[in-house]
């Protein structure tokens, strides 16, 4: 399978290149990024996104301002997409629904490729009925783009779906604005940026006398990349279209 990755000059997009580079059974073919020059696995990074166009596969880890304008293109072409960009809320996907319901090509957007913070997901959609209030807690490098990140907003997301009685519990008052976090479909997710960090991300459940909390750690991004290689791998055969999340790839 010929595959593209765009925003190939960032952190994502250079190790999910040089990762699909090195498996015997995927070629990569072109780079994409516009603000960045340069080459990875001997491959010019280029500004154009015509680059792309021929790839069966478009990996897209492009900056979140520039995401939907790429993902435009890549449709036009025809191509299945992997989508990593963070910040894809609610609205975003219903956007690509509507982009990818007609026409060939599949699109998968995968909030977070770490097997471990699927699971996270899942265990706390399994806790989710069982407690009133619900927090999440979730820290990144400094250099990261968006705040919250895609992976705190589908948690909260999906908290907030299977447990529509969560509501926020708090008589405080913010002397400062944001200082409870901000409200995410009635829970409160809050969002720390410091150097040295890759990725971590805490669930908190308060119910009467107890808490619950479920953690999750990435102390390096080569954590990411057997779900990078999974997603490209199974979208070609995708059932459905448009569809969020490695859940059904992984069996859960």
């Amino acid at each position: 399978m010929k595959v593209g990755v765009s925003g190939a000059g960032g952190r994502m997009g250079s190790l999910a290149a040089a990762t699909i580079d090195a498996a015997e059974d995927l070629h990569l073919i072109a780079l994409y990024d516009v603000y960045t020059t340069g080459s990875i696995a001997g491959l010019t990074i280029s500004q154009d996104r015509a680059s792309l166009d021929g790839c069966d596969i478009v990996v897209e880890f492009s900056r979140p301002d520039v995401v939907m304008d790429n993902m435009a293109v890549w449709r036009s072409f025809g191509a299945n997409v992997v989508v990593g960009t963070s910040g894809f809320d609610t609205q975003r996907l219903g956007a690509l629904e509507d982009l990818w319901a007609n026409g060939p090509g599949n699109c998968l957007v995968v909030p977070n490729f770490s097997i471990g913070a699927v699971l996270m997901m899942k265990m706390a959609e399994i806790a989710a009925p069982h407690f009133a209030v619900a927090e999440v807690l979730e820290m990144h490098h400094d250099e990261k783009a968006d705040a919250p990140s895609g992976t705190a907003i589908a948690t909260a997301q999906r908290i907030a779906a299977l447990a529509p009685h969560q509501e926020r519990r708090v008589d405080s008052e913010e002397l400062h604005d944001g200082a409870l976090g901000a409200d995410i479909d009635n829970i409160r997710v809050h969002a720390i940026r410091l150097p040295g960090a890759v990725a971590h991300q805490v669930v908190m459940f308060g119910g009467e006398g107890e808490r619950l909390s479920i953690t999750h750690d990435t102390s390096d991004r080569s954590a990411f990349m057997p779900g990078v290689l999974l997603a490209v791998r199974s979208i070609p055969a995708q059932k459905n279209t448009m569809a969020v999340g490695l859940e059904t790839l992984l069996g859960i």
